[in-house]
């Protein structure tokens, strides 16, 4: 855990599906340990904070200069399908795009293909075309993208992730798409060239499905962390990559190994 600031606690923090480790350098350099159960609403909200709580509560209060989690929420939302209820807003005739996604067979020779489940609930195709070159084929319709947004809105989805032809590089429609869909009231919007600026189509966009999907359940936990945490400096979340960031930076899908990390 690196050497703690003097008169400090410095926590590192494995919140599983069924248990949260805690290990906490203490001010005076020994550690320390807890292990509760993840999910004991009976006798504590949180397993996180509530652990730190603890061991401040039996070792003496003191200042907290860092804390640093791993989380497997991100990880359990995706598999069980907890994430937020979201649109997909892609160019016009690619609305099948991410279905249909590379085409790869596992299982080549399997005359029965079943398909995992699709992230968005809705999809909504864009009249836009932009060009290789940047040339724009087919200008933006607003007023047709802010009906759709509308239409999408009054069904109660609340997230939305932008993906559009050559939007990586070329990103003024996105861009555009992005104010449109904050003006009709999405709390989540990803857009693919901020989250995967990759050339390919599919991988970027399914990248921004996720994170459009994942997303809001972390910032959830994030807020309630931090709101729970004993006053703290520096509240850090291990990414996918094994990299730490900043809670504040910390979005869906560079949560999805987390916990693993």
């Amino acid at each position: 855990m690196g050497a703690g600031m003097s008169g400090a606690y410095r926590f590192a923090i494995d919140r599983g599906g069924t248990f949260t480790d805690v290990v906490a350098e203490t001010p005076d350099g020994p550690l320390v340990a807890a292990k509760l159960l993840s999910e004991d609403p009976e006798h504590y909200a949180d397993a996180a904070s509530e652990a730190v709580r603890r061991i401040l509560a039996e070792h003496g209060d003191a200042p907290i200069a860092e804390v640093s989690i791993g989380t497997t929420i991100a990880t359990n939302a995706l598999l069980e399908r907890k994430g937020e209820r979201l649109a997909l807003a892609i160019t016009r005739g690619f609305g099948d795009a991410l279905r249909i996604g590379t085409q790869a067979r596992p299982d080549i020779f399997a005359r029965h293909i079943v398909l995992p489940e699709q992230l968005p609930a809705e999809v909504i195709e864009i009249d836009e075309r932009v060009g290789a070159d940047g040339t724009v084929v087919r200008p933006l319709d607003e007023d047709a993208v802010r009906s759709a947004f509308a239409g999408v809105r009054a069904k109660g989805i609340d997230a939305i992730a932008i993906v559009l032809m050559h939007g990586w590089r070329y990103t003024a429609h996105e861009a555009r798409l992005v104010a449109l869909a904050r003006e009709a009231g999405f709390a989540q919007v990803s857009a693919s060239h901020e989250v995967a600026p990759l050339v390919k189509l599919v991988p970027r966009g399914d990248t921004t499905v996720v994170d459009a999907y994942l997303t809001p359940n972390i910032h959830r936990y994030v807020r309630q962390l931090d709101q729970a945490l004993h006053p703290h400096d520096v509240l850090r979340f291990m990414q996918s990559n094994g990299g730490l960031a900043d809670a504040r930076a910390f979005r869906g899908k560079d949560a999805i190994l987390s916990g693993p990390a």
